[in-house]
């Protein structure tokens, strides 16, 4: 297998909504290329790139999948990717190591929600971007009205370089106002006939070209002295322009294409080869500690691990960039994370599900291994002396969980490896093993991600596993101060136990003072684990209370903390100030204590006016302006407050502070209401106060399941 310098390497990334396109391009361009002799199609359940069975099933790209070409001399290393907001993770995780994105846009329903949504992920990685105008055959189609779209969503930057000299059921060319040539195809598809101009097009075409060639002058003084001087720009001048436009994010070139009829597919390839950047000349990554990391294909060799694929009998097959010198198979290399030395096995270039052994790879290249051991995505491998650690992937906050449980019992063991290897190869997915919910419960990007790894649980791993409504973490605390004390007195023959303790209770807050009547020996604040704080005063005088016995006294107030006295939840926000008490000089010991405190602590918080809290999440939404109305008013019934409202191109923006408990399922609910439209995320924000039938509600539960 032939190996590609730098210069002849172009990382491209296909994204867009579901359904715009981008398996079938690809299947295309493969075959344009003389990768693949036949094109497959979704219907048939046959392309290169979806070829997990999930996928052929659902008939959608659910995994990102890695295959690579030839066209004319360079190496295009193309990357299918989801469309679909619950695969986000698998986005980006490509988008990280892409150089261009190619960003596909359904010529019949125009700009998608999900094209927005990953057109900030774009942003954010700052790859260098163009569009495709893809399925100009439908009869629906309507290409001016999807340019116009693109340049409200995306910005003046999108700027037309084809556009289809007609639409629906008669297109059949293409009209580039780059070379001012029109590309005529033959109905099957393949290579076209490069043709003049018709006299209908050549107002529009000139015009455009004019416009073309103004963006690309205005972003290179040398450039903009020459169209000043000659009125134009020549085809070398204007690709010149295009590539310094196109890596500084100053253009978004803009094509036509009908990928299903393979018309327009090979000028895409071509324009990626003349003018998309290679891996030297766009943005370099960032280091750990925030420093550029500059590509040095002469140094030594360092590679990023960004994405892990298990397969059967064969192990983990892991995907990594070269960010400098080249690796080769056999090579040893230092895993920066995890202090270790590992040994790279054969190297591997993929096309889909099928694998080419190839013996080295180069800078800027993208390839795989199999059975590394002691690696994961985010890890960074370079040779031992020259530390360097890449910054790591950040995949996106989480918008959904629910609880997983065994159908039958023994089984837990497999379970826990079969969620480890889901995370591992799906970052996005977060496992919580939840010892104060008691559950398992896992994070992720809405309802399909969801019914995606129960299918993996039980297709892959033969579990039988039921998913179900996850409990909510809540918090007790206390809204007034009490003092209470409480004797524990035990005789059972031979020596007792013997403790009494005086306390107050009160709800602790930044600053609040001390009775009078209290003096105070010693402050103890602990910064609790699960939130909140514990403020612990001794305030013994007179040695009514020996000092080596606070310590169990404090264990015991932290033990009924941490299993809520009304409704099991955690307890947090409180100060314990210890004033008086009695002991024993025989029976009174460690273990008297922490019982007598604990049963204090019980007493004086169930006459404090106990008030239950609950975790409230600040939510994002994202929605046309059409549905705002439904939006705001779903909100309303899940106790939802509204913190403000922004728009954002052509949508707007509304947020709010939603209780975690109503955000069950809302990712499904606001796709329907929105048909699909809008999107959200989430974050925590605080524990606020629930009203009182769900604090009863909550109390009774609880009493429930004690008795049960």
């Amino acid at each position: 297998m032939k190996v590609y310098n730098p210069t002849r390497v172009r990382n491209v990334v296909l994204l867009g909504h579901s359904g715009s396109g981008k398996t079938t391009l690809a299947e295309t361009m493969l075959f344009e290329a003389g990768a693949i002799n036949r094109r497959g199609s979704i219907e048939e359940k046959n392309t290169v790139s979806d070829y997990h069975s999930l996928e052929k099933e659902k008939q959608k790209s659910i995994f990102s999948s890695f295959m690579n070409l030839d066209w004319r001399g360079h190496k295009i290393n193309l990357i299918d990717t989801p469309g679909t907001s619950d695969y986000i993770g698998e986005v980006v995780g490509a988008l990280r190591v892409a150089d261009t994105a190619i960003f596909t846009l359904n010529a019949e329903n125009g700009v998608e929600v999900a094209t927005d949504s990953l057109w900030k992920y774009g942003r954010k990685y700052n790859v260098p971007s163009m569009f495709v105008v893809n399925k100009l055959d439908n009869e629906r189609s309507d290409f001016w009205k999807t340019v116009d779209e693109a340049k409200s969503h995306f910005g003046r930057e999108v700027t037309v370089v084809q556009y289809p000299f007609s639409e629906g059921n008669d297109f059949h060319a293409i009209i580039d106002v780059l070379r001012m040539t029109m590309y005529e195809f033959p109905a099957e598809g393949g290579k076209p006939d490069k043709l003049p101009i018709p006299d209908s097009q050549k107002e529009r075409a000139a015009q455009l070209h004019q416009e073309l060639v103004e963006v690309i002058a205005e972003n290179d003084e040398t450039l903009m002295d020459i169209y000043f001087e000659h009125g134009e720009l020549d085809e070398e001048q204007m690709q010149k322009g295009l590539h310094l436009s196109l890596v500084k994010g100053n253009i978004f070139p803009l094509f036509a294409v009908c990928a299903s009829r393979n018309m327009g597919t090979g000028r895409i390839m071509g324009f990626i080869d003349d003018v998309a950047p290679n891996p030297l000349e766009v943005n370099p990554p960032k280091t750990e500690a925030g420093d550029d990391f500059v590509l040095d294909p002469e140094g030594k060799p360092v590679m990023f691990l960004f994405k892990t694929h298990s397969e059967s009998h064969v192990g983990d097959l892991i995907y990594f960039k070269v960010y400098g010198g080249s690796v080769l198979a056999g090579m040893d290399l230092v895993n920066e994370s995890k202090n270790a030395t590992v040994r790279l096995g054969n190297l591997y270039l993929t096309e889909g599900h099928k694998r080419i052994e190839i013996s080295e790879i180069k800078t800027g290249d993208i390839g795989a291994v199999v059975k590394l051991k002691e690696s994961e995505v985010n890890d960074t491998l370079h040779e031992k002396g020259h530390s360097v650690k890449l910054d790591p992937i950040h995949f996106p906050a989480t918008t959904i969980r629910t609880a997983v449980k065994l159908t039958n019992e023994g089984d837990e063991d497999k379970l826990g490896n079969a969620l480890h290897q889901i995370h591992r190869e799906d970052p996005s997915a977060i496992i919580e093993h939840s010892q104060e919910l008691k559950q398992i419960i896992i994070h992720g990007q809405g309802e399909e991600h969801l019914s995606t790894i129960e299918h993996t649980l039980r297709n892959k791993f033969g579990l039988d596993v039921e998913f179900t409504t996850p409990r909510i973490p809540y918090r007790e605390t206390i809204t007034q101060g009490v003092r209470t004390q409480y004797k524990h007195r035990k005789q059972s023959g031979g020596a007792g136990q013997y403790a009494e303790v005086h306390m107050l209770v009160e709800p602790y807050t930044e600053g609040m003072s001390t009775p009078d009547d209290i003096k105070v020996r010693n402050v103890e604040e602990h910064d609790l684990p699960w939130g909140g704080k514990l403020v612990f005063q001794n305030c013994i005088v007179g040695g009514v209370i020996d000092n080596r016995f606070m310590p169990a006294i404090l264990k015991g107030i932290m033990e009924k903390m941490e299993n809520g006295p009304m409704s099991g939840c955690r307890a947090r926000d409180i100060r314990v100030s210890v004033f008086d008490g009695s002991m024993h000089s025989v029976d009174s010991n460690e273990a008297a204590f922490k019982t007598a405190a604990r049963m204090a602590f019980k007493e004086a918080f169930m006459k404090a006016n106990p008030q239950l809290m609950e975790p409230v999440y600040e939510i994002e939404v994202t929605v046309p302006a059409n549905y705002m109305g439904d939006v705001m008013s779903d909100l309303g019934t899940r106790r939802g407050q509204i913190q403000g409202m922004d728009a954002e191109g052509a949508l707007q923006k509304v947020k709010a502070h939603v209780p975690l408990e109503e955000l069950d399922h809302y990712s499904t609910r606001l796709k329907s209401m929105t048909q699909g439209s809008a999107t959200y995320s989430r974050q925590f924000s605080h524990y606020g106060s629930v009203p009182f039938d769900v604090q009863e509600r909550v109390v009774r539960e609880n009493l429930e399941l004690e008795e049960a």
